[in-house]
């Protein structure tokens, strides 16, 4: 779930050596005529993302802004190609949370796996937000006949650590710089209490984690072969300021620390690149972390896939608040046949891999945007 995300297959990235290479095969002055076209002055993501990430939380605020307050926390949430696919609807003390199927990934989510589990990083940041608010916050999860999530409000004073990690989190897809994360942070994220059916394992040695690797360039081949896959990718790609700031969601190349280019030069680029090339960039990102993490379910439902995303919330907010990065590598638990033998190689038995991630210390990025809470209001 990539900003997960994917949710979150990383975007092929354009380095500043293919970049130049790309601009003198296609001729400087058609580069340089599209930008200025496409770069006016007066916009500004840098503004846009301070106020969507650093706007204080009102906690003081009448009843209805701050249900609108609990709901702009929950889209700071992480999603498949930063889809962002919720709404919300709010009656009196309860909000539900409910799919945007408008926003699905069908190509490399047929079967909604990675929505449901999006929607439940964004039940989490909500449950958190809520508690700062002063509400305790009871979840009824879907059922075949109610297809949402409804969260029933009751005031009470809850403790609420996380909550102030939230604003920092981020899925970081660049390189990291390879230092290892102190052990006492590993047990931190070890202790990070899991719902039942719900597990995780990490891995820290280079031979699980090579192991892991060719299970996520096996997938990358899969998808980048696959011209399905590759046209979803590139229609959730923003290439640059504006793009980014007139959808206010998706993949921004500058958030994967890539530069800006027009969407005719990104899209040359990309169709381009080899799966294979893909396959060795995700090796290298995950070389270049610290471990890799896996997190399983116990049965493969909205239920289940709910939790995955809850569980993987608090380990995002808790390794945020350590100042650990953190960034998806889904490859093996998106293709099927790789899953099974992902599951097979961790021994889970009839558990099945639902999300994979790297961790570790890198750069910062700036963050993706998100739609304002009056967009996904219903």
């Amino acid at each position: 779930m990539k900003d997960t995300q994917t949710p979150i297959p990383c975007s092929v990235p354009l380095t500043r050596r293919k970049f130049v290479g790309v601009i003198a095969a296609v001729g400087v002055s058609a580069v340089l005529g599209e930008a200025l076209l496409t770069y006016p002055p007066w916009l500004d993501y840098g503004k846009q993302e301070q106020r969507i990430w650093t706007t204080p939380f009102r906690t003081g605020a009448a009843v209805p802004a701050q249900m609108r307050e609990i709901i702009r926390y929950a889209t700071l949430a992480p999603s498949g190609h930063n889809t962002q696919p919720w709404k919300f609807a709010v009656q009196g003390d309860t909000i539900h949370i409910l799919p945007d199927l408008s926003r699905r990934l069908p190509a490399v989510d047929p079967r909604d796996r990675e929505l449901w589990i999006s929607l439940g990083c964004a039940l989490e940041n909500l449950t958190l937000a809520a508690n700062a608010a002063g509400y305790a916050a009871e979840a009824t999860l879907p059922t075949p006949e109610v297809d949402l999530i409804r969260v029933q409000l009751t005031r009470s004073a809850l403790p609420c650590p996380l909550f102030e990690a939230i604003p920092y989190r981020q899925n970081n897809r660049s390189l990291y710089d390879g230092r290892v994360v102190a052990s006492d942070e590993i047990k931190k994220i070890e202790a990070v209490r899991s719902n039942a059916g719900i597990t995780t394992q990490i891995f820290t040695d280079n031979s699980h984690k090579e192991s892991i690797i060719e299970y996520i360039k096996s997938g990358d081949r899969k998808q980048f072969g696959d011209p399905a896959f590759v046209a979803e990718l590139i229609s959730w790609i923003r290439f640059n300021q504006p793009e980014a700031l007139r959808s206010r969601d998706g993949l921004y190349t500058r958030c994967t620390g890539s530069p800006d280019v027009p969407r005719w030069l990104g899209r040359r680029f990309l169709a381009a690149s080899t799966a294979g090339q893909q396959a060795d960039t995700s090796a290298q990102k995950a070389r270049s972390s610290s471990g890799l993490l896996v997190i399983s379910a116990a049965q493969d439902d909205k239920q289940h896939w709910i939790e995955t995303g809850r569980l993987y919330e608090r380990l995002a907010l808790t390794m945020t608040a350590a100042d650990i990065q953190g960034a998806f590598l889904n490859q093996p638990a998106e293709v099927p046949e790789l899953r099974s033998q992902l599951q097979s190689y961790l021994q889970l038995g009839t558990a099945l891999p639902q999300l994979v991630l790297r961790f570790g210390h890198g750069p910062a990025l700036p963050h993706s945007l998100r739609r304002p809470a009056s967009d996904v209001l219903v």
